[in-house]
């Protein structure tokens, strides 16, 4: 008797029902949220276990919105993102550990040229079939990263002390996956 394999199963990232967002500190009193545009993800599964996944993000830094055109150029200035000379950040798990709704994914994040792992923590919301018949997956991601460590390292002091922009960074994604063929 041979033993069954699961079979690897491909999915990618449905864009009109995903968003990508971060939030950072301004003036240290409020919060400033942006998203990226343009993005994409690929993840393989076997069968429906999500503990041996492999993902992989990318997202287009000239994509960047804040609602502020002044504020989206200055992030793909060289001040920060530098989106000419590095026009996508990257993440490529290389570790998922979990159960039921509650994940976590570990992985190199890529911003500019500088790479460090992070984890983020997963919320599998299941899977459905949508009404022309497609299987999809949801995915809640949220997690923090120190923009410094990656070479964002722009500030202005405030008069009053303190600075203009936090350092922490707090990323949330909301994510529909596709299964493909």
């Amino acid at each position: 008797m041979g033993t069954a394999t699961a079979t690897t199963t491909k999915w990618a990232i449905d864009p009109s029902h995903s968003e990508i967002q971060f939030k950072v500190k301004h003036l240290m009193i409020t919060t400033v949220t942006g998203t990226f545009k343009d993005f994409s993800a690929e993840v393989e599964l076997e069968g429906d276990d999500l503990n041996n996944a492999q993902v992989s993000f990318w997202a287009n830094t000239a994509s960047i919105f804040t609602n502020d055109e002044k504020r989206d150029g200055h992030l793909r200035s060289g001040d920060f993102f530098d989106s000419e000379k590095f026009p996508k950040l990257r993440f490529k798990s290389t570790r998922i550990e979990g159960s039921g709704n509650d994940w976590k994914v570990t992985g190199d994040l890529t911003i500019k040229d500088v790479t460090k792992p992070v984890t983020l923590d997963v919320e599998w919301s299941g899977q459905a079939k949508d009404p022309w018949g497609n299987t999809k997956a949801g995915l809640n991601l949220s997690g923090k990263i120190d923009r410094k460590e990656f070479g964002l390292t722009w500030n202005a002091a405030l008069e009053a002390g303190g600075v203009l922009v936090s350092d922490e960074v707090r990323i949330l994604a909301e994510v529909q996956l596709a299964k493909q063929g």
